[in-house]
């Protein structure tokens, strides 16, 4: 074989290497509020916590103040509360709205209905509870509060 075409070979032969190596280690959910890098593990492998919401919905900001609280509650847990913004805000608008909102919990600046599978509601607030494996096991129409959510939460987790 040429030398030329060899060289030019293991050149393709590395370029590939390398993109595959750094494909694996790019992978990720998109970015949360403050414009951090999402890994795709914490949306795997365990319960899902995930909420629609809006500025201009009434409901959604008496909610959000309980999901904070929620949130608190899981630390530790294999669960995770995620906001999603419902108008699809992105970069500094999602983050002064999240901060409007005295948002602490990570909300995602991409949707992840298409992920799990999620309906499109035209009504907020919703919440989604998602087993481990990536199943909708409930939708949640309107203002939930934090012990509600965590009492159905361990329903679900022991199988009720």
């Amino acid at each position: 074989m040429d030398v030329r075409l060899q060289r030019v070979m293991r050149g393709l032969v590395m370029g590939i290497v390398a993109g595959l190596l750094l494909a694996g280690c790019v992978e990720d959910a998109g970015v949360d509020q403050h414009g951090r890098k999402v890994a795709v593990e914490r949306l795997e492998g365990q319960w899902l916590v995930i909420n629609y919401w809006a500025e201009w919905c009434g409901p959604c900001r008496t909610e959000i103040p309980e999901l904070n609280r929620l949130a608190e509650q899981l630390k530790g847990q294999p669960v995770e509360v995620f906001g999603v913004n419902f108008d699809g805000l992105q970069g500094d608008e999602l983050t002064q709205a999240a901060e409007s909102l005295g948002i602490r919990f990570t909300v995602l600046a991409q949707d992840p209905a298409a992920r799990f599978d999620l309906p499109r509601s035209e009504a907020l607030p919703v919440t989604y509870i998602v087993d481990p494996q990536g199943k909708v096991r409930e939708r949640l129409m309107g203002e939930q509060n934090a012990a509600g959510l965590s009492k159905r939460l361990a329903e679900l987790q022991a199988g009720k």
